[in-house]
């Protein structure tokens, strides 16, 4: 793979677009979502470096932070987690699921999800642990990792 170039403009260009608060949910009169998320290292970046992956675990949490706050105001029921993949950085991404009318799938449960589980060393030290639970689970040959408030929603 090419040499990742611009890295200092790339990431000022993240934080700047999560402080404009690009991602203004409209929760209007029939406001819902179904598995609606956002990657923010769509192009896998974090794939070959730590340090890029963890600073995109960051601004994940820093999102999520975010819409947490918008969704205080939301009054219906909604789940919200950031979801890692140990196997490829450009699937992670911050979810946010409600009761709607594509499916009767609400509310979300995933199966063999674990919250007692050993939480990788690449990411650990990101998360207070007191603020959020930090689950696992596999799928096909992906390790999955849920990560997601203690309090003001809807557990997985």
């Amino acid at each position: 793979m090419k040499k990742f170039r611009g890295k200092k403009r790339y990431f000022r260009n993240l934080w700047r677009e999560l402080d404009v608060e690009q991602y203004d949910l409209d929760f209007g009169q029939e406001g819902w979502f179904d598995t609606w998320h956002t990657h923010l290292d769509f192009y896998g970046f974090g794939n070959n470096s730590v340090k890029i992956r963890r600073e995109h675990i960051k601004a994940h949490i820093v999102l999520y932070n975010s819409l947490l706050e918008k969704l205080r105001t939301f009054d219906k029921p909604y789940q919200l987690w950031i979801g890692l993949v140990d196997e490829d950085a450009g699937l992670d991404a911050v979810y946010i699921h409600t009761p709607n009318p594509n499916d009767d799938n609400y509310p979300l449960k995933i199966e063999n999800l674990s919250w007692d589980c050993t939480i990788p060393k690449y990411f650990k030290d990101l998360i207070n642990l007191n603020e959020f639970n930090v689950g696992h689970y596999k799928s096909e040959s992906n390790n999955h990792y849920i990560i997601q408030s203690k309090n003001n929603e809807i557990k997985l």
